[in-house]
């Protein structure tokens, strides 16, 4: 749902009856029993006490034989019902619709939810009471009391709503209360809409880096490929406002019948593959603070920043599944595609869980196909085996960024030095070419990656061409 505006209302959603007017036999009675049935479970505690209060002294009475007593009991009785009859009969017709600002949010961002009620009948409502069905997780239920609503009147109220832990939420169903202005009688409406928040990993702004393969990006240092040369090769395009009119190809002007041009140049964006290890057994701990969520926020926040830098950009996991999907490349082509390929990124890893994968392999196949540009990787724990699978990987990119996240370290806490094990991984990573940064628990995602360009940038000074891993 685009959060700009209310989405569809559920005219009729409220207090209205389902069948239509003097339809009646087998079915009406039922209707009318159930209709009964479903007025007396609206009795609130004051209007059960009032009943019972009645019925008790009713029975006194007849025992006692006291008449004035009969008449008191027969008026507490009735009060109730009658409330609960003329309530169930009431003919509102409540239209509710709901709009999230934003509809994607990061963790540990607040958004807010904005409720509209309609009153679409001719008549004025009387007090109602909103609520609105949201996780536990997302703060406690909403609730609000609206006055006198008049007829075609509107009231919009708002709540905000905050998780620390990524995912999809339900927002929903809307639900009214009507209420008798005795209290004697409470009816419950659901809305049959719902909406769903998503909140992503929290996305950190990484500073600029000179990365592997810029060159081929958007830019100053952009790379262009010549169309074929030959006048009879060339591949003409529709004109677009702003074309060098020196380009246009009349031959093909004249055969169309519109305006074309030349495609002489075809820029080449840069390709950079982010890669995800979410194996279970990688990982320790879990909530917002652990290891894992760290790798995805800093999978989150690696995307968004080469999007920006104008790379054509794809998410991996160690399942081999990739966003976007295999369609062509994919890789997130150019303009409005990236946005909706950086959405959809962002809400897979909204939802990503741990994988019941124990290797690498599967994302190994799908990285040795071909030259996937920069490759970004967030490791956590590597043995030996998987070690070496992550350093083949380096062979079919042109530069390779690895942060390990060793699960003993994160276990003991912030300050705890590497583990052995971790040292010797980082070791094998950085022999195969990789830049290769151990993260500490509790690190900065923007700390370790300027460590990662300190690093290339040293072995690139001493003369080390297989260390760097960036370039």
């Amino acid at each position: 749902m685009a959060s700009g505006g209310y989405h569809a209302a559920d005219p009729g959603g409220g207090f209205t009856d389902g069948g239509a007017p003097g339809d009646r036999g087998d079915r009406g009675n039922k209707a009318d029993k159930g209709g009964l049935r479903t007025a007396l479970s609206g009795l609130t505690t004051r209007g059960r006490s009032f009943l019972a209060a009645g019925i008790a002294a009713a029975i006194c009475a007849y025992v006692l034989g006291q008449s004035d007593l009969l008449r008191v009991g027969l008026l507490l009785a009735t009060l109730p019902l009658v409330c609960a009859g003329v309530l169930y009969r009431t003919r509102y017709r409540v239209a509710g619709s709901r709009r999230l600002s934003p509809a994607r949010v990061p963790a540990s961002s607040e958004a807010r939810v904005h409720l509209r009620i309609d009153n679409i009948s001719r008549l004025p409502t009387g007090l109602l009471m909103l609520q609105d069905r949201v996780p536990y997780v997302l703060g406690p239920r909403p609730r609000f009391v609206l006055d006198r609503v008049e007829a075609s009147g509107r009231r919009e109220v708002s709540y905000r709503v905050r998780s620390d832990l990524r995912g999809r939420y339900p927002l929903g169903p809307l639900q009214l209360r009507l209420t008798d202005p005795f209290g004697m009688c409470e009816l419950t409406r659901s809305f049959s809409a719902y909406d769903t928040l998503t909140v992503i990993p929290r996305v950190e702004a990484l500073p600029s880096v000179r990365l592997a393969g810029e060159a081929k990006g958007y830019g100053d240092g952009r790379q262009r490929s010549l169309a074929l040369a030959g006048d009879d090769d060339v591949i003409p395009r529709g004109y677009r406002y702003g074309d060098d009119l020196r380009r246009v190809h009349w031959r093909s002007t004249a055969r169309y019948g519109e305006l074309m041009v030349r495609r002489e140049e075809q820029p080449q964006r840069a390709r950079c593959t982010v890669l995800l290890d979410t194996r279970d057994g990688a990982f320790r701990g879990a909530g917002p603070d652990s290891a894992f969520e760290w790798a995805v926020s800093g999978t989150a926040s690696a995307l968004v920043h080469m999007l920006e830098r104008g790379f054509s950009v794809r998410l991996l996991t160690d399942t081999g599944a990739s966003v976007p999907g295999e369609g062509s490349d994919g890789f997130a082509g150019a303009s409005q595609q990236s946005a909706d390929a950086a959405g959809l990124m962002m809400d897979t890893l909204a939802v990503v869980d741990h994988s019941d994968m124990v290797s690498l392999s599967s994302a190994y196949e799908v990285l040795r196909r071909g030259n996937e540009g920069l490759l970004i990787a967030f490791f956590g724990d590597l043995d030996e085996e998987q070690a070496a699978v992550a350093a083949k990987m380096r062979q079919r990119s042109g530069g390779a960024i690895a942060f390990l996240l060793d699960s003993e370290t994160w276990a003991q806490g912030s300050g705890a030095a590497p583990a052995a094990r971790c040292a010797e991984r980082l070791r094998m990573l950085q022999e195969a070419g990789w830049t290769a940064v151990a993260v500490p628990a509790g690190a900065s995602l923007v700390d370790v990656w300027r460590q990662a360009d300190r690093d290339r940038s040293g072995a690139q000074t001493a003369g080390t061409s297989t260390a760097g891993g960036w370039s």
